[in-house]
């Protein structure tokens, strides 16, 4: 790849805030997971309440990324990405402000943590855009490896709440969301070539598409697979063998 010639071909501080956005938000996305074991003894959870805690970011997530794509056409990349993290920051300050005492509050976060994981449907366009064809793919690769961000939950979040408590960690986490937040909007740019907005029927057509199917069922396996064995390692190295949550 010639190094200049894809520094020059699109907008670099937009793929850097598309990469920081989508890094942070995978991290909050599945950071019950992490601090399930001690959310779990907290609200005295069973094995099957546990597991369902922490699926519900992951479905949440596959749903409203569809939701978050039709923004992206609709409102353009940045202003969807915008409305997505205002959301998540709303959520965390809220559970960190005045706790998570029942099950179903951690169930209704886990809804509003779905957010952060449709960043998927946000970071992409919005960095891609920028970038021709022969481009695409390293563009794609950089905002792309904000999959990352599910590696930091699972390094440092049981940590913290063993050394300030769980509730704490989403007050803590606050802290790189808002400052992402404030840099995304000061560099972030949608490209200013953006495809028009397509009606439902227009959205829907691609279900005809028999290849559509066979990559949404290989993508399921494949991601799905990562999500969830990243969303559930804390939860089954203590279960299974008894191992500390940090």
């Amino acid at each position: 790849m010639d190094r200049k010639a894809f520094l020059k071909a699109g907008h670099t501080p937009t793929l850097f805030a598309a990469f920081l956005y989508f890094d942070l938000a995978f991290m909050v996305w599945v950071l019950l997971g992490p601090l399930g074991v001690q959310i779990a003894q907290d609200l005295q959870l069973t094995h099957a309440q546990k597991g369902f805690m922490v699926a519900v970011p992951v479905l949440a997530g596959a749903l409203l990324r569809m939701l978050m794509g039709v923004l992206v056409d609709h409102l353009q990349p940045k202003k969807a990405g915008a409305i997505g993290q205002v959301i998540v920051i709303a959520a965390m300050f809220v559970a960190w402000q005045f706790g998570i005492h029942s099950y179903e509050q951690a169930l209704l976060l886990g809804c509003f943590l779905g957010f952060a994981g449709a960043a998927f449907a946000v970071a992409l366009p919005l960095a891609s855009r920028w970038y021709p064809p022969e481009h695409q793919g390293t563009a794609l690769g950089i905002a792309g490896a904000g999959n990352s961000g599910t590696a930091l939950a699972a390094l440092f979040a049981p940590g913290l709440a063993a050394a300030f408590g769980w509730i704490n960690v989403f007050g803590l986490a606050l802290i790189p969301l808002v400052a992402v937040f404030i840099f995304y909007l000061l560099v972030a740019k949608d490209a200013p070539e953006c495809p028009p907005p397509k009606t439902l029927a227009e959205y829907l057509k691609v279900l005809k598409d028999r290849d559509a199917w066979w990559f949404m069922f290989f993508y399921s396996v494949t991601f799905g697979g990562f999500v969830g064995l990243a969303s559930s390692l804390t939860i089954y190295f203590n279960t299974q063998y008894g191992l500390d949550a940090k």
